[in-house]
């Protein structure tokens, strides 16, 4: 009986592990621009990870490996992303994890609030003068805003020996970089609205005068 139960369990082993990660409990994968998935993974053979959708554990969703730095499980961390710099992984496995770091960090805390309301202010002034090149000059401040020096505040850092890393101050600068220039076009966006607004409500107003 015992021999039965023994082969039965290794039977039950192999079935749930050859896929690769473990499909069992909660899986973490970590991407390489810092998003944490918790989920299932299914599979991570042929260059895709599948992996339930966590709002729905009825559909899937499919990710290259190449986009995932680990998928980690109660069984410990598995690496999929590896040093190549063939391949333009250049960085070490250490460094990668800095990298990835500092873009969570700066996920966390960074807010763009100056981009914001400086494409605004840009936005509703170009908008009110109603002229047809208008949005050339909120959608320029966006193109240009992300190359001024990123700040980084001590206070948004999860641990302070993080910015001796050049990996870790590369990937907060990327995402900084990258939400002033949304939030820019979501402030240009904006403010070019209001000043439209603006310039035909003056004009129709005008027009009633006369």
């Amino acid at each position: 009986m015992n021999k039965v139960f023994l082969i039965f369990f290794i039977l039950l082993q192999i079935s749930f592990s050859k896929n690769g990660v473990s499909q069992t409990g909660n899986d973490t994968i970590l991407l390489l621009n810092g998003t944490v998935v918790i989920t299932t993974v299914i599979d991570t053979t042929n260059g895709t990870t599948i992996f339930k959708n966590p709002k729905n554990k009825n559909k899937t969703f499919a990710i290259e490996n190449e986009r995932i730095f680990s998928i980690s499980n109660k069984k410990g961390e598995f690496l999929i992303y590896q040093y190549d710099t063939i391949v333009g992984n250049e960085f070490t496995i250490d460094e990668m994890r800095y990298f990835i770091r500092g873009e969570q960090d700066a996920q966390k805390s960074f807010k763009a609030r100056g981009a914001f309301w400086s494409g605004l202010l840009i936005g509703a002034g170009a908008g009110v003068t109603g002229s047809l090149l208008s949005p050339i000059a909120p959608f320029t401040f966006a193109a240009l805003v992300g190359l001024p020096k990123i700040k980084i505040k001590k206070k948004g850092v999860s641990n302070l020996e993080y910015l001796k890393q050049d990996a870790y101050l590369m990937g907060y600068e990327r995402v900084a970089r990258k939400k002033r220039k949304i939030k820019s076009l979501i402030g240009g966006a904006s403010g070019l609205g209001i000043g439209l607004g603006t310039y035909f409500i003056l004009k129709a107003n005008n027009s009633e005068l006369y």
